[in-house]
């Protein structure tokens, strides 16, 4: 049974969430505040977090970058804040989506079931990819990829987008979190290793295709 992370400081909308993921067929935990949210998703490992913006102890801005620095796991943010750069902020942080104040609990639901399809790493474009988000494991036709962070960050980014072209700016500022500086390069420095270990496991594999001066895309094998 997959497993939701409910961040949420006020006890009678998390218990609403929690009641109707739970008949979704969820399993829920409920953490009031931030300090510790970080920790309990390193040992714990849940499959979806719905994080609340305003929390005391740390915000949802903050621990998203904290998770960001470890784990791929899908995050909804939920918040009373409505303007855009705060919703912008919130996805370059590495936010899946974003669900607005007041909203209807069947509407989080569906959300929720929709990020989790997204990023499975188990619909049918996925060409004989496998992704575990918590533990960062890929495997292709079976066989390990043994990826690092990063080329696990890449990989899941670009298959949940299939044939959607990726400037190497953008890529960037999804892989890398903390906002680091790094050469626009490093990412073809990451994306032939990654090849390179597909290739590995399956000789003639072209799923990440370069566009000539744009960037990348994740580009399904028709045959």
């Amino acid at each position: 049974m997959q497993q939701i992370l409910i961040v949420e400081d006020e006890a009678r909308l998390a218990s609403i969430l929690a009641d109707y993921l739970q008949v979704a067929g969820f399993a829920t935990h409920w953490l009031d505040e931030g300090g510790g949210v970080a920790a309990w998703v390193r040992e714990e490992r849940p499959d979806l977090i719905l994080l609340d913006l305003m929390l005391p102890g740390r915000d949802g801005m903050e621990i998203c970058k904290d998770v960001r620095a470890f784990s791929t796991v899908p995050i909804i943010m939920v918040t009373a804040r409505v303007e855009e750069i705060d919703r912008l902020l919130g996805l370059e942080l590495g936010a899946d989506d974003y669900i607005c104040k007041p909203f209807s609990p069947r509407e989080v639901v569906a959300r929720v079931k929709a990020v989790l399809r997204r990023t499975s790493g188990q619909t049918p474009q996925d060409q004989g990819l496998a992704l575990d988000p918590p533990t960062m494991r890929a495997s292709l036709d079976g066989c390990n990829l043994d990826l690092t962070a990063v080329e696990f960050k890449l990989l899941a980014f670009l298959l949940a987008r299939p044939g959607q072209i990726f400037s190497r700016d953008q890529l960037m500022e999804r892989i890398y979190a903390d906002q680091r500086i790094v050469n626009d390069r490093t990412i073809d420095s990451h994306i032939k290793k990654l090849r390179r270990k597909m290739e590995q496991a399956r000789p003639g594999c072209d799923l990440i295709r370069s566009v000539y001066s744009v960037g990348y895309k994740f580009e399904p094998d028709q045959g």
